[in-house]
């Protein structure tokens, strides 16, 4: 900043001004920086000038799988509304390891980031260390809570899994119910909301027994496990809900290997269901009854809270969590 104030001919505290808001310059004045800019190629760093700011305007985002679409679409809808509030989001994935969280959570304070949100692994996270990160920065949880104290913006499991296993009860043989791998806390949650809604009409929950791969491969997790089960005993039930759709994909391709029809119908062998709705499972063989997870507003609000947390006065842990659950949406499709 000192050579460029020197090489334009102006104070470094009017470059300066002009770097954090162009507009606080007058005309003439910006115009010599901007051709300044042009002729010596000059950037500041905006990591260097975060360093030095008592608040930067760098907001950390973690995820577990940068592939996953729901993942994707997320941090898509965050991106932009950082960016169109002056923030920069930036995008650090733990690839399902609690030692790549904790190194994303250590790059992130290295940033010296305002905010933080994580999709933690949950079971698996070092909750030590995502503590101590809540107690320095505002911090939301997106996806699944870290626990039931922590602020958090994601889908009600209870509403959605009600909604779904009303309609398997009401259409056709209650479903038995096909768990996902111990990757995060949807794991349990999920189980345990469909063990409540089975209760709740009265039915008896049947849980598949499953083996916990620990792996976020879930359409393989879902064909292997499948096929297995298939050419064994079979599933208890005719209908089989997953926890989320990629299961559900591994399922009705297992069930295509042994020429089974999935589908709705006297002419079907099994019906499968899932949940999230992934952009794919309507374009499935067949399509994937499932329920929709709102990804754009679980995002929106994320976002929206977490800047809401940046303009309050009071430090992070002194501040009251929150927690948004958003209802899901049923998608009848010719799965179930």
């Amino acid at each position: 900043m000192e050579d460029f104030s020197a090489f334009v001919g102006l104070s470094r505290t009017t470059v300066s001004k002009y770097f954090n808001d162009p507009g606080s310059v007058r005309q003439n004045t910006r115009s010599v920086i901007e051709a300044a800019l042009k002729k010596s190629d000059f950037r500041p760093s905006i990591f260097a000038v975060n360093l030095n700011r008592r608040r930067s305007n760098i907001l950390g985002v973690i995820i577990p799988n940068s592939t996953d679409p729901f993942y994707m679409a997320l941090t898509r809808r965050i991106e932009t509304i950082a960016n169109e509030a002056g923030f920069l989001a930036f995008v650090l994935s733990s690839d399902g390891r609690a030692e790549m969280e904790d190194q994303a959570i250590q790059t992130f304070r290295s940033m010296n980031i305002a905010g933080a949100i994580i999709a933690p692994l949950g079971v698996r996270s070092h909750h030590r260390v995502l503590a101590e990160l809540g107690a320095s920065i505002p911090l939301i949880y997106v996806d699944s809570p870290l626990d039931e104290t922590s602020s958090f913006v994601g889908t009600d499991n209870r509403q959605s899994f009600r909604l779904i296993v009303d309609y398997l009860c009401r259409s056709g043989e209650p479903p038995c119910y096909f768990g996902m791998p111990l990757v995060n806390n949807n794991a349990t949650a999920r189980q345990e909301a469909y063990v409540e809604a089975m209760r709740e009409f009265k039915v008896t929950p049947s849980i598949v027994a499953v083996e916990d791969a620990g792996s976020w491969d879930f359409e393989k997790f879902g064909h292997d496990e499948a096929l297995r089960i298939l050419k064994g005993q079979g599933f208890p039930t005719g209908t089989v809900l997953c926890a989320n759709d990629r299961i559900a994909f591994g399922v009705i391709s297992a069930a295509y290997a042994l020429g089974l029809k999935v589908g709705h119908g006297a002419d079907c062998d099994l019906r499968v269901a899932g949940h999230d709705d992934h952009p794919l499972s309507r374009y499935a063989c067949p399509p994937i009854t499932t329920v929709a997870q709102n990804y754009n507003e679980i995002g929106r609000l994320a976002i929206e809270l977490l800047l809401q947390r940046l303009d309050e006065d009071a430090p992070p842990a002194k501040r009251d969590n929150a927690r948004v659950l958003l209802n899901a949406e049923l998608m009848l499709r010719r799965s179930a």
